[in-house]
């Protein structure tokens, strides 16, 4: 089956993080990315774009980047591959919010190919609300469920449940979040073809910031207090303990060499974390821990 040149899908993937950044500027009304070009020592590099102390995204990163070369040991070992050069391209984004009434997002869209002819997809969106809302996470995964099914009837269930299942932070017992939707090693077959393919891959980079600036937009301006951004400092830090202990995205980047500062743009500004901390039973704060599970019907919930 005949692929797209990996130099296609690198510029298109370019392309998806400057529409990005546009849009979130937009939105915003106050910050502008900065731009931080890096090249990898054993072959490629990227562009990292970080915006700080926004109007209303308080730290945002949206990464670039395509790089190749020899596929490390520990890679080979860890996923299973013979041994072969690879190149990997794709746009990595997280954006922590001001408020804590605005969810924390993540989006990611990847392609990895080897020389051998091995080739896959991956990638997915999550939502980490510090509240959680039911009309909100109802919105979210019905935009990504229509996505899914505008390609495949599997996609949005078979997806979400691989997204609960990798968000999960297993020495909490809980979900990073809401879920949404996550993917990996996609290759075409007969029902989807590789130009198909690309192209869901495509729509979910740029789904991304129509759902953030639906978010920024209808929270952003509410009022909160000292108590809320206590809160959201405490669940900043449980998106700490995921993303440094859990994520796959982070080992790859470290074990490939990947450059630090890019990788770890997933950071938040600020984060906290209280010895054994318990919210008041009945609070907005208990409610959320209650719903930090696998397999919520989220697009039902608000019903």
């Amino acid at each position: 089956m005949e692929k797209i040149n990996k130099e296609v899908i690198k510029e298109k993937f370019k392309t998806i993080q400057d529409h990005i950044c546009g849009e979130l500027e937009d939105e915003d009304g106050q910050g502008r990315f900065i731009s931080d070009e890096w090249q990898r020592a054993q072959g490629g590099g990227g562009t990292t774009r970080v915006m700080k102390n926004g109007n209303i995204i308080a730290k945002g990163g949206v990464a670039f980047s395509a790089v190749h070369g020899p596929t490390p040991e520990k890679i080979l070992k860890k996923l299973k591959l013979e041994k072969a050069d690879f190149f990997a391209t794709g746009v990595s984004i997280v954006i922590h919010p001001i408020s804590p009434l605005v969810p924390i997002i993540h989006m990611n869209i990847r392609y990895f190919e080897m020389s051998n002819g091995t080739y896959w997809f991956g990638g997915g969106i999550d939502l980490s609300p510090h509240y959680i809302d039911n009309v909100d996470a109802q919105y979210f995964h019905r935009q990504l469920k229509d996505l899914c099914d505008s390609y495949h009837p599997d996609y949005y269930p078979r997806f979400k449940t691989w997204a609960d299942d990798y968000f999960y932070i297993p020495h909490r017992e809980e979900t990073r979040g809401v879920g949404g939707i996550f993917f990996d090693r996609l290759m075409a077959d007969a029902d989807m073809p590789f130009p198909k393919l690309l192209s869901f891959v495509e729509e979910v980079g740029y789904l991304f910031p129509k759902i953030y600036r639906y978010f920024m937009n209808k929270h952003s301006a509410k009022t909160y207090g000292e108590k809320e951004l206590q809160w959201q400092a405490l669940r900043r830090g449980r998106y700490v303990e995921f993303n440094l202990v859990w994520d796959a995205g982070t080992k790859f980047g470290l074990d490939t060499n990947g450059r630090t500062e890019s990788i770890l743009m997933s950071m938040p500004p600020l984060a906290r974390w209280e010895y054994n901390q318990t919210p008041e039973p009945g609070s907005a704060e208990a409610l959320t821990l209650d719903r930090l599970k696998k397999g919520v019907d989220w697009i039902n919930a608000a019903k």
